[in-house]
């Protein structure tokens, strides 16, 4: 970026303020508020963008390419508090094109008195959307400045573990500066190929070519063409169309010579994508608009590229591969509710909305000696394989314990605790282990909490109270604290909701503001069925910026 930020000394490049376009952010730079004006501007809506990060929704570089936040002069000024205006930077816009900008920070206040900052910009390009044109500067860039793209690569690529994340970063990366086509070809976990990306830069846009992505044939394993050689891990390959002129030696070489001849790439570099044990695809990059054909220089750092690219989606399929097992896993442990007479029960289970993580949370529910029913919510702490495991230990372990002899939930509790201690894998877990039963006439509940969120009690009339008592540490801590048991009796109709802390925790709020939520809206929910309730819970409490899975049982006793 040619242009850093200046202080404000009175003068300001926004002259007409009825053309700029406005935002708020709070101190972590997340967009609260947004002006109609903005959304003109940047083609978008403005709900998408509320709660988003401005730097990595919106500023670019001047080809596009994501802007590293040490770069980025916008970003001082709301590390300082300071105000600031600067020219010559760029935004991107809904549809990919760049918009060319003035812009000015400056701090505002907040209902909450915190230290937001108020963004104004206005387009400064004279004729409307700012295009780049594609200029490839591979084969003029400098030592230095391929380092600096590499080291960028490097950054920008492990930043995320999601492999569609991964491969818009990569897309983001090489077009424009390195290529007007980038097309990707992955390895299939079923052992097939992929062609998952096929992008063009044109007019400053970039445009998803889904009409080119498909299945591919399989890899024949004697093929000299390039692209069968990179899927192979074989070598890096300059290619042009000539190279695929001759008789097809394979399906893929038929849907290769077709891409050459939609696109019409004159020039192009084609290089495997390697992973830490084994070859993960291919990545194509091509130049259709320019007539300067890629050189060895280019094809030793679109390899370097590549390179970094493979580890990052090979990380990011490991992570995928794990997250399934664990939540597949996690699922089958979840129970089956008993039926039980005069009982209305009912329980949900809700993995992360933006299933990067894999939680421990867990519920069940089985009968006991006597008739009694044993109810139990849980949380293993951590988000990974690990802790889905030691969920499944720790869950058939209480039942176990629960099912031997009648004793009271402090005692199962106890016992669980110093079977958690021993584990092989350090485990610790929170969980309420509770028994409702039927004795004198009405319905009895006696539970022990191990420093897990308190059960919620809702009466048929709307009223509320967490049953705070029995609460003691958390399991797998070596202590040898003290467990007791709490009693109530069941009001008539009521209800007993057990969840984790999905439910009520947000990074925005506090945990008494969540609770206060649930209470509220598990009062208002009180006439619905049982069988509706968890849902409907889910829909009205769970924080939308929670990344944590939610698990939630419900018990309704009788009239």
């Amino acid at each position: 970026m040619s242009v850093a930020s200046r202080s404000f000394d009175g003068a300001c490049p926004l002259r007409d303020l009825t053309h700029a376009g406005a935002y708020v952010v709070d101190d972590r730079g997340m967009i609260l508020e947004i002006n109609p004006q903005a959304e003109r501007l940047l083609r978008r809506v403005g709900k998408d963008l509320l709660g988003r990060d401005a730097h990595d929704a919106l500023h670019r570089g001047s080809r596009g390419e994501p802007m590293p936040r040490s770069r980025c002069a916008m970003r001082q000024p709301l590390l300082t508090s300071s105000t600031a205006y600067g020219e010559q930077d760029w935004l991107e816009r809904g549809d990919g094109s760049l918009m060319e900008i003035s812009w000015l920070v400056t701090p505002c206040g907040s209902r909450d008195g915190g230290p937001n900052a108020l963004v104004l910009f206005y387009e400064t390009s004279p004729a409307g959307p700012y295009k780049i044109e594609p200029t490839f500067l591979s084969s003029s860039m400098s030592e230095l400045e391929r380092l600096a793209l590499l080291a960028e690569t490097t950054a920008t690529l492990t930043s995320s573990l999601d492999l569609d994340e991964t491969l818009r970063h990569l897309v983001r990366l090489v077009v424009p500066l390195l290529a007007d086509w980038v097309v990707v070809d992955l390895l299939t976990e079923e052992g097939g190929v992929s062609r998952t990306v096929v992008v063009h830069y044109e007019d400053g846009v970039l445009r998803h070519r889904d009409e080119l992505q498909r299945p591919m044939p399989p890899v024949p394993r004697e093929s000299p063409m390039p692209l069968s050689r990179a899927l192979r891990g074989v070598t890096a390959t300059l290619v042009g169309p000539e190279d695929y002129q001759g008789p097809p030696d394979s399906g893929i070489a038929v849907i290769q010579r077709e891409l050459f001849e939609v696109t019409g790439i004159s020039s192009a570099c084609i290089t495997p994508i390697r992973g830490v044990r084994d070859v993960v695809g291919a990545i194509t990059l091509g130049r259709s608009e320019r007539p300067q054909p890629y050189t060895t220089d280019d094809l030793l750092l679109v390899e370097d590229i590549a390179r970094r690219a493979g580890l990052a989606l090979d990380n990011a399929r490991l992570y995928e591969r794990q997250r399934r097992v664990a939540e597949t896993m996690q699922r089958h442990l979840l129970p089956r509710l008993p039926v039980l007479p005069g009982l209305a029960m009912a329980a949900c289970y809700l993995p992360s909305p933006r299933a990067s993580q894999v939680g421990g949370d867990w519920y069940d529910a089985f009968v006991l000696s006597g008739g009694a029913a044993g109810l139990v919510i849980g949380d293993v702490v951590g988000h990974d394989l690990d802790a889905a495991s030691g969920m499944a230990q720790v869950c058939n372990m209480l039942r176990a314990y629960a099912g031997e002899v009648d004793q009271p939930p402090s005692a199962i509790l106890r016992r669980l605790d110093q079977a958690v201690s021993r584990m092989t894998e350090t485990t610790m877990a929170t969980v309420v282990f509770a028994r409702v039963e039927h004795a004198n006439g009405g319905w009895q509940l006696r539970w022990a909490n191990a420093g897990h969120p308190p059960p919620l009690l809702v009466e048929h009339d709307g009223r509320t109270r967490y049953l705070e008592d029995g609460s003691g540490l958390l399991l797998g801590t070596g202590l040898c604290a003290p467990r007791e048991d709490a009693f109530i009796e069941l009001p008539p109709r009521s209800t007993v909701l057990l969840y984790t802390d999905g439910l009520i925790e947000s990074p925005s709020h506090s945990i008494d503001a969540g609770m206060e939520r649930l209470s509220r809206q598990a009062a208002a929910l009180t006439d619905h069925p049982v069988s509706a309730y968890c849902d409907r819970l889910l829909t009205r409490v769970r924080p939308s910026d929670n990344d944590d899975d939610v698990a939630l049982l419900t018990v309704r006793v009788p009239s």
